[in-house]
């Protein structure tokens, strides 16, 4: 008969970034515990509060699955002699086994025939299994930041203070970091702290309701939620959708209750920025705005507890943000007394890495690489001179009141700040743009100004580190190189300029070793970024929905211009529908094979004797003629659609024409016809890597 069971970890306050990560952790190893064990069930959730971690698992088998254990013996040559009689081996294995020789089973394996013991065992009873594996669970979940509490030397998130193990309503006893699993959970810490009985499993989550605490924080989100929106509604204005923010928030808290509150409305000349950061990212409010998307002088705060009815609660909330918004509107006045082209010289005084020089130092590479790339594609003065503009004052509001208090607000700070000292608009806004994008989905630069800020300062911070020898080893990464990197990928495709890896690479290195002495010699460096960067061009071409076959395809044959990369993959992809692929396709792979080890490169074109050879040197030199153009301009897909015309030539070839004849001059001049072929398909892509 099945009934439900809970496990229900009780600690001390818990961090709300690990609780969601640690709930899908149980889940998936209870999952695979159960398994092992054999116990059956109907499905498993997890709930979680800063309070507690618990397991529910609905439906629960009284008993293990029965199985039979299978022990591998002797081969059945050696347990048994040519009259079929058992040998001393046999007998004793069956004798350690605990069974008849008769009983003995024979099983082939590859070829070759092995006794086995067979014990056919019944199923435990869950109360059995379970405090046994139950430990092994807790002790499985895996933390960043695990601690030790007392004299134990047990690791946990935080200290666990009960443990509530309930099969329907039956105790499953077991002890884990000293604590002895019962019945007896906890209320809400200050609304009903009392110890309450879990008298059955399946009324977990609502004899917790009842003692204020919302356990499902699926419900408790939505609460959370409802709670703000009805708050937003009646105070005239609405909230922006914040899912991150309301992830937090929902493991902050086990009883909801939304309050409004006010803040001076002199506040609102501030930059929006720096209101939504002094209540989002350090006190966890939710901004209020009206229809035109306006900030109100207005914000929302989730409480955990029951409602407010004195106001002492949104008082208490009001006077916090009122200081904090007090000290930003301090920092802003103060900062706005001083132009930011005056705060670049204090740059000299920041460091940017050790052995690298100062951050003043980087905005002058910064510039010199703008000025590299400007050049090199003859582009537009003024577009150069508000990109240089923009690296020089780019890091200048990182020696700002606001951004020491407020570091998140680096660049967003320097982009005010140039407005208000009267910079252009095209620099005010590359300053602000030039850290995107700060992670995987976020947006990038809106201006091509910003964009080629961005691109040659995540280059810069790569060269360097690369230059130091600091490079990421499996999961470690503390200055997200990889992050970086993709976004400078993602940035060239944006830019949409053939811009070369190693030149650029190159160039940002010269930058360093002109003005610091290095770790690292350019040979030295130069291996493991390409490596490195060969598997970030594949992440960025994936993401975009491109195979991975297609994308080595088009690599094998260079990746250095990511652009026109970009355009081969395309190319491959669109080309792959045509009905003459699959034909080509074998055709290249054959050329490929047979002229691999031929140095030569010579047609003459009076050692074609055959019909069909001479149909595919004019049909080649046709070919070649028609997409000679089209390659250097980057049509690919137009040059493999003329290519393909080669296909019925090539088909015939190989089916008329004997290549490796006596004749040398004859088979070399046909092995050179095959090898000049190969090559004008092989300059789009190394087509046999393409899984057809």
């Amino acid at each position: 008969m099945s009934k439900d069971y809970l496990l229900e970890i009780g600690t001390e306050e818990m961090p709300a970034r690990f609780i969601p990560a640690t709930l899908n952790e149980l889940g998936i190893k209870a999952k695979e515990l159960f398994k092992i064990e054999m116990l059956t069930y109907r499905g498993i959730k997890t709930y979680g509060t800063p309070r507690r971690l618990a397991l529910q698992v609905k439906g629960l088998e009284g008993f293990q699955k029965d199985y039979q254990e299978e022990i591998k013996g002797p081969p059945h040559r050696i347990a048994y002699d040519d009259s079929g009689n058992p040998t001393k081996a046999a007998l004793g294995f069956a004798r350690k086994q605990g069974i008849d020789v008769k009983d003995l089973e024979s099983v082939d394996i590859d070829g070759t025939t092995y006794v086995y013991a067979i014990h056919k065992k019944k199923g435990e009873p869950v109360e059995k299994v379970l405090p046994r594996i139950l430990p092994d669970l807790i002790k499985s979940l895996e933390f960043a930041k695990p601690m030790r509490w007392g004299d134990k030397e047990t690791r946990f998130v935080r200290p666990i203070r009960w443990i509530v193990s309930v099969y329907d309503s039956e105790i499953i006893h077991f002890t884990y970091a000293g604590v002895e699993a019962g019945n007896l959970t906890k209320g809400h810490r200050f609304l009903a702290n009392k110890e309450v009985e879990v008298t059955n499993a399946s009324r977990y989550l609502e004899i917790l309701e009842s003692r204020k605490v919302i356990v499902d924080q699926d419900k408790r989100r939505e609460l959370v939620w409802q709670g703000i929106e009805e708050l937003a509604s009646k105070n005239k204005g609405l909230v922006k959708d914040d899912k991150d923010l309301l992830e937090e928030v929902n493991y902050l808290l086990e009883y909801p209750t939304a309050i409004c509150g006010d803040f001076d409305e002199e506040y609102l000349k501030l930059p929006e920025e720096v209101l939504v950061t002094s209540m989002r990212e350090h006190q966890k409010y939710f901004p209020i705005y009206n229809d035109e998307g306006r900030m109100l002088p207005k914000f929302i705060t989730v409480r955990n507890g029951m409602g407010d009815p004195m106001g002492i609660v949104r008082q208490g909330n009001e006077r916090v943000l009122q200081a904090r918004l007090a000290d930003a509107d301090f920092f802003y006045s103060e900062d706005l007394k001083s132009s930011l082209s005056s705060r670049v010289n204090h740059l000299k005084n920041v460091v940017f890495q050790e052995g690298l020089g100062s951050v003043f130092d980087k905005c002058q590479r910064l510039q010199n690489m703008i000025t590299f790339i400007s050049e090199t594609f003859d582009m537009d003065r003024a577009f150069m001179e508000d990109a240089r503009r923009a690296a020089y004052l780019c890091k200048a509001d990182l020696t700002t009141n606001m951004v020491i208090e407020f570091p998140e607000l680096q660049g967003l700070m320097g982009y005010y700040y140039a407005r208000h000292s009267g910079e252009r608009e095209s620099v005010s806004r590359a300053i602000k743009e030039h850290y995107m994008p700060r992670f995987s989905e976020d947006k990038l630069p809106a201006s091509d100004v910003g964009k080629l800020l961005s691109m040659v300062d995540k280059l810069d911070n790569i060269i360097g580190c690369f230059s130091l020898g600091i490079q990421p080893t499996g999961s470690q990464d503390p200055y997200a190189l990889r992050r970086q990197a993709l976004g400078f990928c993602k940035l060239i495709l944006d830019f949409n300029k053939n811009l070369s890896f190693e030149d650029m690479w190159k160039h940002s290195y010269m930058e360093f070793s002109d003005n610091v002495e290095l770790e690292l010699t350019w040979e030295d460096v130069n291996k493991p970024l390409s490596e490195f960067f060969h598997q970030r061009v594949v992440n960025v071409l994936e993401d975009e929905g491109y195979r991975h076959d297609i994308i080595q395809a088009a690599m094998s044959v260079g990746w250095g211009d990511l652009v026109d990369l970009r355009k081969r993959v395309k190319a491959l992809k669109e080309f792959e529908k045509n009905r003459s692929f699959n034909v080509l396709l074998t055709g290249f792979n054959r050329a490929s094979n047979l002229s691999q080890g031929y140095r030569g490169d010579e047609i003459r074109k009076d050692l074609l004797v055959e019909d069909s050879e001479k149909e595919l040197y004019n049909s080649f030199i046709e070919v070649d003629g028609l997409t000679e153009e089209m390659l250097r301009t980057g049509d690919y897909l137009g040059a493999l659609r003329r290519i393909a015309d080669l296909s019925r030539p090539i088909d015939n070839f190989f089916d008329d024409v004997m290549i490796m004849v006596k004749d040398e001059k004859i088979r070399n001049n046909r092995l050179a016809l095959l090898k000049a072929i190969s090559s004008l398909m092989s300059s789009i892509g190394d087509l046999s890597k393409i899984m057809s």
